[in-house]
């Protein structure tokens, strides 16, 4: 098993965070693991990528062309890196965040609405918690316990009481996404 994920958004909106998560739990989980992070100094509100690969196997680089699945959460992001999802693979998008929809045909495309979710069930602190659950409903590359156990390596124990709050989050998440 080898896959090799984009996600991509605006500063502040959880991307790097939710990348580094899923990266750790893949450790958690003994597979190979490669995160990189790609943003500008304008951090938030800015641009913001991480390239999540995860593997049985050795990786032999972290830099990537093509990707098989492409999180997109504004529409600079889905501009940017809709052309650059594998034949067969697959889009997610807020849409919220999206004007214009995925165009491709060889592709596969899923819209989840995780700000809308997240502002109805107050809960935006969790907006990429309810994404990373859309993208393990398609791909359960990793177990949603590990991402819980990896989230709380990752929080400062300040926060761990969010732990119960972002697991509901992933799992709503896991029932909200659709196909296009």
């Amino acid at each position: 098993m080898k896959h090799e994920i984009i996600i991509a958004g605006f500063g502040g909106q959880g991307v790097l965070s939710m990348g580094k998560i899923l990266a750790y739990a893949g450790l958690m989980e003994g597979k190979e693991v490669s995160w990189m992070p790609a943003y500008g100094p304008e951090q938030r509100g800015g641009t913001a990528n991480v390239t999540v690969i995860l593997s049985d196997d050795p990786i032999s680089s972290p830099v990537l062309s093509k990707y098989d699945t492409a999180i997109c959460l504004n529409q600079p992001s889905l501009d940017k890196f809709q052309p650059r999802v594998k034949a067969g693979g697959d889009l997610i998008y807020d849409s919220f965040g999206i004007q214009d929809k995925p165009t491709r045909n060889d592709i596969h495309s899923f819209h989840i609405p995780a700000m809308e979710t997240a502002a109805e069930l107050q809960m935006m602190k969790c907006f990429n918690m309810f994404v990373l659950g859309g993208l393990l409903k398609l791909h359960p590359i990793v177990k949603v316990e590990t991402v819980i156990k990896a989230l709380k390596k990752t929080l400062p124990e300040r926060h761990w009481h969010l732990l119960p709050t972002n697991e509901q989050a992933v799992l709503k998440g896991m029932e909200i996404i659709a196909a296009e």
